[in-house]
Formats: C-alpha cells, sequence, structure tokens
C-alpha cells in the first residue's frame, strides 16, 4: 500500500494555527473557480504527502484560483496548488501552498479552516475562447493556467474534492477536512493549458507537470462548512481520525 513519506514536522513549518474548531460555516456568493488538473512525475511524488495520506496512481496535481466578489471581509482572489491523494478511502486534496490579495480574508482562512496562504497578486479573466488566471509575488510569475476552447457543461457534471489542511490545533499537529460545498449555477469545461508552473514558490519543488488532464469553471454559490474531522498526520485516517463537531 503506497503512504506518503514526508516528515510531517518539516510539512508543519509554516502552517497555520487553529485556536478552536467549532468555527461557523461561511458562503460566499458568486465564486468563480478555475480548476486545472495534471498530472506529473512519478519521481519523487511520495514525499509531498505525509504518510497519513495514500499518494494516486497516477501522481496528480490541481490548481484551483478563484474569485470571490462578496465576503464578510470585502471580495478577494485565492489560489491554491494540491497534490491530489485518498485519505482512507476517500479521494482528497492535500493543500500544499495557497496565496490571496487580501490579508484580512488570508487569516481569517488560516485561522478558521487551516488554509496556508502567503500575499501574492491574482488574476482571473474571462473571454470568448478562453478563460485565464495567473499568480504572482513580488512581482515574479509563479503561475499561468488556461482553459480554452470554453464549452458548456451541466452544472450537476462538475465535481470538486475535498480538501486536507495541515495545521497546529487544540489536538496538536492535525489535518483538517474542509469540504467547500460547490451550489453551481454555470460550468464549463475546456482544453488545459499550464503555461508556467513554479514548483518551489509553491512548496511542491519536483513537482514537473507531464499530461494536462481536464479545465473546469464553475460560477457557485460556496460554502466553507463547520469542521467535522481531523486526522493525525502520521498514521492512517483509520486510525487516526477525530470527529471534533460533538
Amino acid at each position: 500500500m503506497l503512504v506518503g513519506s514526508a516528515d510531517p514536522r518539516v510539512l508543519a513549518e509554516g502552517a497555520p494555527t487553529l485556536a478552536r474548531f467549532d468555527t461557523e460555516a461561511l458562503t460566499l456568493p458568486g465564486v468563480e473557480t478555475l480548476q486545472i488538473v495534471s498530472e506529473i512525475e512519478r519521481a519523487g511524488a511520495d514525499a509531498l504527502l505525509p504518510p497519513g495520506l495514500h499518494p494516486t496512481l497516477p501522481p496528480i496535481v490541481t490548481w484551483w484560483v478563484q474569485r470571490s466578489p462578496e465576503s464578510p471581509w470585502g471580495g478577494f482572489h485565492l489560489a491554491q496548488c494540491r497534490i491530489e491523494c485518498r485519505s482512507g478511502l476517500r479521494p482528497r486534496g492535500f493543500l500544499r501552498a495557497g496565496v490571496i490579495d487580501h490579508p484580512v480574508a488570508g487569516a481569517e482562512l488560516a485561522a478558521r479552516w487551516g488554509y496556508a496562504l502567503r500575499p501574492g497578486e491574482i488574476r482571473l479573466a474571462r473571454s470568448y475562447d478562453r478563460i485565464e488566471a495567473s499568480v504572482s509575488q513580488g512581482g515574479e510569475p509563479i503561475l499561468e493556467i488556461a482553459l480554452q476552447d470554453p464549452m458548456p457543461l451541466r452544472p450537476a457534471d462538475a465535481y470538486s474534492v475535498a480538501s486536507m489542511h495541515l495545521a497546529h490545533t487544540p489536538s496538536g499537529l492535525r489535518l483538517l477536512q474542509v469540504d467547500p460545498e460547490f451550489e453551481v449555477e454555470r460550468a464549463e469545461r475546456g482544453q488545459p493549458l499550464i503555461r508556467r508552473f513554479d514548483a518551489s514558490a509553491w512548496r511542491s519543488a519536483g513537482v514537473v507537470p507531464c499530461y494536462p488532464v481536464s479545465a473546469l469553471f464553475t460560477l457557485a454559490r460556496l460554502t466553507l462548512p463547520r469542521l467535522r474531522y481531523v486526522c493525525r498526520p502520521d498514521v492512517l485516517a483509520f486510525e487516526g481520525s477525530e470527529r471534533v463537531d460533538t
């Protein structure tokens, strides 16, 4: 059985801290999300995940770039780099790193749902023949992706996988199960394009995209739910899962 080989203590460097688990759910209207999925080279892929998670075959990276026009803190853009995996039997995406352009929103997302975020500049733009996203830090581009030739997709066919976020918690270092709920109003699919990916800037050194798989765009009402489960990062979910909403 494949399991991650990364040292959780090393992964925890820069991980956010949660003072408590009982955060309230948050609903964000009109969220635009560009999701690009790509296979990556197998070498070193297991070292991207802690021992509590199972790598996929083939290994896969997913990028989410989102624009939220409304929130309690104002509009913001958010970008995430995730390595796909399983927690127990369930598919998940392990958040390697994220970028946000709103410091207050970033602090709240980190403190309530364990998002590991750094400040940066994010752009998400639509045109008739493509949907493009770019992320920069300090003026240096670290991600450029696009969905080409968008075609309508039934909202019911749009699919996303829950995330696992590593964070310091009252119970110790834990993986938080963060399962955003997308009430999709519009969806489009198309050809994925990866123009630039600075793996080191996303705490994913050694990740080499080798085969773009899919591109999806959604407009949705997005809800970040209350936390229900957390897992120890050093043992498998069957042994290390803990319920925190009781």
